[in-house]
């Protein structure tokens, strides 16, 4: 997964490596993350386009990274990119420059006047746009609805999401891009884990779904009462969902609990005291917002303190902090207390996993 930083956030590339909630994403699917720093003297017009050496960095980043961490398959394997203002710019510009290797694009309020020659092999990526702003903004607003009627002429397969109460920044991007990426990947994952880019499977597009821009109705690709090529084409019947809950809400609203907590341990620091650690994965719907400790099933305590364990910047989608504290915490357990420790994991949604009891 490449997650291209926009213009002016040049040095924040790396957040999405240290992101928990794309993490638990890139463990469940086998995945690389890619959080590119594409730093240039004039900012993002020296690197926007691939010719400029940009997509000759990311050939032989990945190159290299395949030989350090011994998997040679990485260099060769397919992209999930993904893009925001001028990094969507650069996302679509691969796209057509390397159609073949991608596997999906998520575009966030491409900006920079993104129009390009698309080749025929990249109507076979499916695509989902998001913009906002002022309407009929030169930047970012008419490249998105250009980009979309590009590539739906020409019957390829693209959403495009308006979220009107929001803006050019700021979203909740990550809610229906994840969704999205899982979606697509579930029909274009080559049979064989760690196979090259040409052996992506095409979208089974009988689980096509489209839907209506303007009434937000949607409908099977094969009953669809309108003009077809005018409506945003999803993948499944589930993304169709969620594209129209993330246009009327922003958003897209977590339904199921994350996963509880493992390897609790418990040390003793004297006769009032003892530390508690743990482990943990985040939620892929909607990462950590923090845990809840329990003494014989009463909350006794909350990690951290105050705040989030991680959070997520709703501008350019980099996670903060970048540093997480150790999963360990000081607790009063007097030693002849006999009340069971256990603690759970909540998401940004205030959804609460099972509880994991220490043995």
């Amino acid at each position: 997964m490449i997650h291209q930083h926009g213009c002016t956030m040049e040095g924040r590339g790396m957040a999405t490596a240290y992101d928990v909630q794309y993490q638990a994403f890139a463990k469940k699917f086998q995945l690389a993350i890619v959080g590119p720093d594409l730093f240039a003297k004039n900012n993002c017009h020296d690197w926007k386009t691939p010719a400029s050496g940009s997509a000759d960095a990311l050939l032989t980043t990945l190159s290299q990274v395949s030989i350090l961490a011994k998997i040679p398959s990485l260099k060769n394997v397919p992209w999930l990119l993904w893009g925001h203002s001028g990094g969507g710019y650069w996302s679509q510009a691969m796209m057509a420059a390397y159609p073949e290797r991608v596997m999906a694009l998520f575009s966030y309020s491409p900006g920079l006047d993104a129009s390009f020659n698309y080749p025929k092999e990249a109507m076979q990526v499916p695509v989902m746009i998001r913009y906002a702003g002022p309407e009929g903004d030169a930047c970012c607003w008419e490249s998105a609805v250009r980009t979309f009627e590009e590539l739906r002429k020409s019957d390829g397969m693209v959403s495009i999401a308006l979220t009107r109460y929001q803006n050019h920044n700021y979203s909740f991007v990550r809610y229906m891009a994840i969704p999205f990426f899982e979606s697509v990947m579930q029909q274009r994952m080559p049979e064989k884990p760690g196979a090259g880019f040409i052996a992506m499977r095409k979208i089974d597009r009988s689980k096509a779904w489209l839907g209506d821009t303007a009434s937000l109705n949607i409908y099977p690709e094969k009953s669809y009462p309108g003009k077809m090529l005018g409506a945003s084409w999803l993948p499944d019947s589930l993304t169709a969902v969620k594209w129209r809950e993330f246009i009327v809400s922003g958003t897209i609203v977590d339904r199921t609990a994350p996963p509880a907590p493992y390897a609790l341990q418990l040390f003793r620091r004297h006769n009032m005291t003892v530390e508690l650690s743990w482990k943990a994965d985040a939620d892929i719907e909607s990462g950590i917002s923090h845990f809840n400790i329990y003494k014989g099933g009463h909350l006794v305590g909350r990690f951290p303190s105050s705040g989030v364990y991680q959070g997520f910047d709703t501008n350019g989608d980099d996670a903060y902090p970048l540093s997480l504290p150790e999963l360990r915490t000081d607790i009063s357990l007097p030693w002849n207390d006999s009340g069971k420790i256990s603690i759970s994991t909540v998401n940004h949604f205030g959804l609460e996993s099972a509880k994991t009891e220490l043995p």
